[in-house]
């Protein structure tokens, strides 16, 4: 990362050591539009390829062929990032998605949402969240430690990489849609860090936000 020459203001805060935690970056308001950035705050980032399609369109030189990639990145402890691109090739579309996803990363709330569980600790979703993607409704409802993912296999991607190792799940729509469904998945995330809480509830639900501190 050296040889990085930040443009914007929250790179050169970042390069300069001025913000040395993932957590500072959201908390200053600034839109993260450097991925180095990302490398630089959270250099463990595990990438997930959700789905490759093939898009086509005709044009007046004929039919023109190009791949969109899905992409899921997250370091399994409270941030995770989506990102949709197409190019000419499979390789530089995956490339371009997990660029994407990077610009695209948020922060998460997990918590011990469960009254069947209450033992306090991020496991799970703080409380009932529903995102939406197209027709795609994906409600994540607070589980018992010890359950798993009970959900499709894309949102199970998609939550893992967010560090969500408990939660039931309800579907509706066009589910077979597997970038509807990582989307609605990934707004039912973001939901849990728009949700206004008190201090009592935040404790009381074991509620964080991001990493959990060593």
């Amino acid at each position: 990362m050296d040889d990085w020459e930040p443009v914007t203001r929250l790179g050169r805060m970042v390069k300069s050591g001025e913000i040395r935690d993932i957590k500072d970056v959201f908390k200053s308001g600034l839109p993260i539009m450097e991925t180095e950035i990302i490398d630089t705050l959270l250099p463990d980032m595990e990438e997930e390829v959700l789905d490759i399609n093939i898009v086509q369109r005709m044009h007046k030189s004929g039919r023109r062929v190009r791949f969109r990639a899905t992409v899921v990145i997250g370091n399994k402890d409270g941030y995770v990032g989506l990102g949709n691109a197409v190019a000419k090739e499979v390789g530089p579309a995956i490339r371009k998605a997990i660029r994407v996803a990077k610009l695209n990363l948020i922060q998460i709330r997990r918590g011990c949402g469960s009254w069947e569980c209450g033992c306090g600790t991020a496991h799970s979703v703080p409380f009932t969240v529903t995102g939406k993607s197209g027709s795609v409704r994906v409600t994540l409802i607070p589980a018992p430690k010890g359950l798993g993912l009970a959900t499709g296999d894309v949102s199970k991607k998609v939550l893992t990489l967010a560090g969500i190792t408990d939660v039931w799940s309800r579907t509706s729509g066009q589910t077979k849609s597997t970038v509807n469904t990582a989307k609605a998945t990934f707004d039912a995330l973001r939901q849990t860090a728009l949700i206004k809480i008190t201090p009592d509830q935040a404790k009381k639900l074991g509620i964080i936000e991001g990493m959990v501190e060593a």
